[in-house]
């Protein structure tokens, strides 16, 4: 072989070796640094402003330094109740999450958190308790933007809110049952999730209205996805549970199945996870009505379908939906974090 020809092939490649490590560096920097925003957030002024969603990437936040109890491997946080699902997610009780530790890691992330809540028809009543007590205790010093859904904008009540907070007010159109009203709300979320949730916040957590706050429900709550134990079937069997039973429903799940039975009332996770649920949910009541069948729970029973085939990566407690007036307060339950208001269900269903 030619010695010059053989000079003016190889020549390149030290060059291209040094590209090649410049571009390694460069990758490493950038894409694996600690300090870029972790899975569901944005960095400041990013994602509303440009009016794209921001690339979620995880993190390890660095805390500055803190004085807490030790965590001690061989005392565990509770041992009255379930702490850990088979598929590892925590599931949430008072005693077994430090919030100083929580809040910190979450104000680093610089995280937003959506609120949805549906005030449809008479159901707008419940708005003012709804909000003045979340301002006392739903993520405090946290950025929240509560997503009010509601025929009824004139009668939404103006309840001051603390800084960084902010209520935006969604018109929708009401339905004659309640029962379609609810199973609706899958909808309304998942289109929203793509016009504007995605944009605007981390996480939503979708909640009912004709409910009040009366303890702390904060970022222990975030996770991917998360549903909540219905306070009336946390201690029951899976044959128990209220699932849809019948095979022709979308929500059909065997008696021989089921790992817990979640309530519709309060769920939520990032906004990619909500959408993607959501939009399923919607999905399948759709199905269902095309061939004539409306599932026992309706968008309930289709929330159990989903989270039995996409394991939430949270499970919170019955604490963060409770009603007392019903199940009086069990010594397990050491705090009552967001409470069914009382009402006649009949009186505020009907027109």
């Amino acid at each position: 072989m030619d010695p010059t020809g053989a000079v003016n092939c190889c020549a390149p490649r030290p060059v291209a070796f040094l590209l090649l490590t410049c571009l390694l560096v460069f990758f490493c920097s950038g894409v694996l640094s600690p300090r870029i925003p972790m899975l569901g957030t944005k960095p400041e002024g990013e994602g509303e402003a440009s009016g794209k969603p921001v690339q979620a990437v995880p993190q390890v936040v660095e805390l500055p330094r803190m004085v807490y109890p030790q965590p001690k491997v061989l005392t565990p946080s509770r041992t009255d109740v379930l702490v850990l699902t088979p598929w590892l997610a925590p599931i949430i009780w008072e005693g077994t999450f430090n919030i100083d530790i929580l809040n910190e890691q979450f104000r680093l992330q610089n995280v937003t958190i959506g609120l949805t809540v549906f005030a449809i028809k008479k159901y707008v009543v419940f708005l003012k308790l709804f909000l003045e007590t979340a301002e006392e205790h739903f993520m405090v010093g946290h950025r929240v933007n509560y997503y009010i859904f509601t025929d009824r904008p004139a009668d939404v009540p103006r309840v001051p809110l603390r800084e960084g907070r902010r209520a935006v007010v969604l018109e929708v159109p009401a339905a004659r049952r309640w029962q379609d009203i609810s199973m609706r709300r899958m909808q309304v979320i998942s289109s929203h999730c793509e016009q504007r949730f995605l944009r605007e916040v981390d996480f939503l957590v979708c909640l009912d209205v004709d409910m009040r706050f009366r303890d702390h429900v904060g970022v222990e709550i975030l996770a991917p996805l998360f549903g909540v134990l219905h306070p009336g079937f946390y201690g029951a069997t899976r044959e128990a549970f209220t699932y849809e039973r019948r095979p022709q429903s979308q929500a059909y799940i065997p008696r021989d199945q089921g790992d817990f039975y979640y309530l519709g009332g309060f769920f939520g996770g990032s906004v990619p996870e909500v959408r993607r649920l959501t939009e399923a949910c919607h999905q399948a009541m759709a199905t269902d009505r095309a061939n004539g069948i409306e599932a026992v729970w309706h968008d309930e029973s289709h929330l159990n379908r989903y989270l039995l085939d996409h394991k939430p990566s949270k499970v919170l407690s019955p604490e963060y939906l409770w009603d007392e007036a019903l199940l009086g307060r069990p010594a397990i339950m050491r705090k009552l974090r967001f409470m069914a208001v009382p009402k006649n269900h009949q009186e505020i269903r009907n027109p």
